[in-house]
């Protein structure tokens, strides 16, 4: 079996200030064709399980390129033309192949392109024709559109949130396309629009719950392959938004039956799904009146991860302005003050201007007296499903009682590493708060005594009717009419 892989991945925040271009890629993971590295990166499943089986099968695999940015703003035409083209030369290059592998993830959008998904699947069913398997993995946080349903044979979310199964989805994908070529299998879906936007914590009840009923009913009575997609709500497209998609073997009467019994499931519970949210000051106040630590503070609008800045000062003020202490908080993106840092050296004392440059949702910069406790050139923490996160050059760096950690690559928090790798022991910390909507659960709940998921002003607002959407299809509980 011939079998071509490749990935072309981010997430875009369609109301954040800072373009995704080519350089965001190169910060985040660019790799040509038959140049992707000896481990899995989290964008690269589908071609890291294509590794895996080929091997044990003895498959013919041509590895195209492999690229990833951070998530941002609208990402410019020029850098997804350039890159999508260059996926595409590579496809070409490669045929013929009775497989196609991609590693996507769903709410990518360009300029002059909401879909690009989409377009890029389109684009691929061109190359290779109909009899060609297609088979994709996406993020969950993605736009479900009929294009990216109709020109793959089979699409797959990770299930878990935060995105710990990445290698398993992959080689689910992986084994059922394979089936798909011997003729084993013929893949019917079914898709139902929830008409809502709900973001799945499968670390809680009842969303746990949830994701394991879904996973008992794959591989049984014809049960292919369930997915949810939660939407990213911080994209304004058409087909933002919740929706539960089912593939049977050659059975769509079953995929739609369970594809609603499923969606009226998710829909009923919707109100249960999102934790509580208080504002800076009863979250500090929270986390203050519990006995114990560590307790982690997710300060989820500032979420690099879902495209915000990472450079924000609403949680950091207000914990200085408090006088709380013995307290950390990162990762802060802030190259310039890491640079004068790394000037400086372990242990000086000098004035730094903190955070608060990107845009009104970062606040204001604080002009801080800090002593600079460490430096970790080229930090890497661990990541989602265990993958590598660079975090470029690091400074942990001393304020009035609280280590700020400062980082020259924008990524969120995910590892405790994050913060040990720098220097910083995390045990006897009484606050943690973390740049990370919930992907830094995986890891900082094995330390944290309690979590609270704070609602700070950023660029990943929670009140989505704050946000000027112009494009989504309505209705979409919560968002007003």
């Amino acid at each position: 079996m011939r079998v071509f892989s490749g990935a072309l991945a981010t997430e875009t925040n369609t109301f954040a200030p800072m373009p995704t271009g080519l350089a965001s890629f190169g910060d985040r993971g660019y790799f040509p064709a038959g140049q992707h590295p000896d481990h899995m990166l989290y964008f690269s499943g589908p071609l890291w399980a294509a590794r895996l089986r080929g091997a044990e099968h003895g498959w013919d695999l041509v590895e195209g390129l492999v690229a990833g940015a951070q998530p941002s703003g609208t990402t410019t035409r020029h850098a997804y033309e350039t890159l999508r083209d260059e996926l595409l030369r590579d496809l070409r290059q490669a045929l013929p192949v009775d497989m196609v592998l991609l590693g996507l993830h769903g709410a990518m959008v360009a300029d002059g392109y909401d879909d690009c998904e989409g377009d890029i699947l389109t684009r691929v069913r061109q190359i290779v024709g109909p009899d060609v398997v297609i088979g994709a993995e996406l993020d969950p946080h993605n736009h479900l559109s009929a294009t990216m349903l109709e020109q793959a044979n089979l699409l797959i979310c990770y299930k878990e949130y935060p995105h710990t199964d990445v290698k398993e989805r992959a080689l689910e994908l992986v084994d059922l396309c394979a089936a798909m070529v011997e003729k084993r299998i013929r893949p019917t879906f079914a898709v139902v629009d929830c008409e809502m936007i709900v973001l799945v914590h499968t670390s809680r009840d009842p969303a746990r719950a949830f994701v394991d009923r879904i996973q008992s009913l794959e591989g049984h009575d014809g049960v292919l392959s369930i997915s949810v997609t939660h939407g990213f709500p911080w994209g304004d497209v058409a087909d933002m938004g919740t929706k539960v998609f089912v593939y049977t073997d050659n059975n769509p009467a079953k995929a739609a039956a369970l594809a609603r019994e499923l969606a009226d499931e998710l829909i009923a519970m919707r109100e249960q799904l999102a934790p509580a949210y208080p504002d800076p000051d009863s979250a500090l106040d929270e986390a203050l009146a519990f006995n114990g630590g560590p307790v982690v503070i997710s300060d989820g609008a500032d979420n690099p991860g879902g495209g915000a800045a990472s450079d924000s000062t609403f949680l950091l003020r207000r914990m200085l302005e408090r006088g709380i202490s013995n307290a950390v908080l990162g990762p802060l993106w802030d190259p310039v003050a890491v640079r004068i840092a790394f000037d400086a050296g372990v242990g000086a004392q000098l004035p730094l201007r903190i955070g608060g440059k990107i845009s009104p949702l970062s606040g204001q910069p604080l002009d801080l007296l800090c002593t600079v406790k460490s430096l970790a050139p080229s930090l890497i923490q661990t990541g989602l499903s265990n993958t590598p996160t660079p975090m470029g050059d690091c400074a942990l760096v001393h304020a009035q009682g609280i280590e700020i950690l400062l980082c020259s690559l924008r990524n969120q928090a995910m590892g405790t590493d994050l913060f040990t790798g720098a220097g910083c022991e995390l045990a006897q910390r009484k606050i943690i708060v973390v740049k990370s909507s919930q992907h830094f659960y995986a890891s900082f709940s094995k330390i944290a005594t309690k979590v609270i998921y704070a609602d700070a002003p950023g660029s990943v607002a929670r009140d989505l009717n704050t946000l000027p959407f112009r494009k989504v299809r309505r209705p979409k509980w919560p968002l007003k009419s």
